[in-house]
């Protein structure tokens, strides 16, 4: 399942907040530095849907706010988990 986002690093705390109809920002907690924040973004994501880590890829935008992740997980189960939002 690929998913659009936009990041936002060196917040107050981890969430995934809906902006739009297909909009989402992810805020997590981690600075955007060294490439912490991508990594951190990884496990964060890979907690939420409750995959593994290896599952959770950062296809583009590492050096961007917006970022495409690919996560695998069937389109049902990502549906259920952010309707939970």
């Amino acid at each position: 399942m690929k998913w659009r986002i936009k990041v936002k690093p060196n917040s107050n705390k981890d969430k995934i907040e809906k902006t739009g109809d297909l909009d989402y920002r992810v805020h997590i907690t981690d600075p955007a530095v060294d490439g912490k924040a991508n990594a951190y973004l990884i496990k964060f994501l890979a907690e939420f849907f409750c995959v593994p880590k290896s599952s959770v890829l950062l296809q583009k935008g590492q050096t961007s706010q917006y970022k495409m992740v690919e996560i695998d997980i069937s389109e049902e189960a990502f549906n259920h988990k952010i309707q939970s939002l």
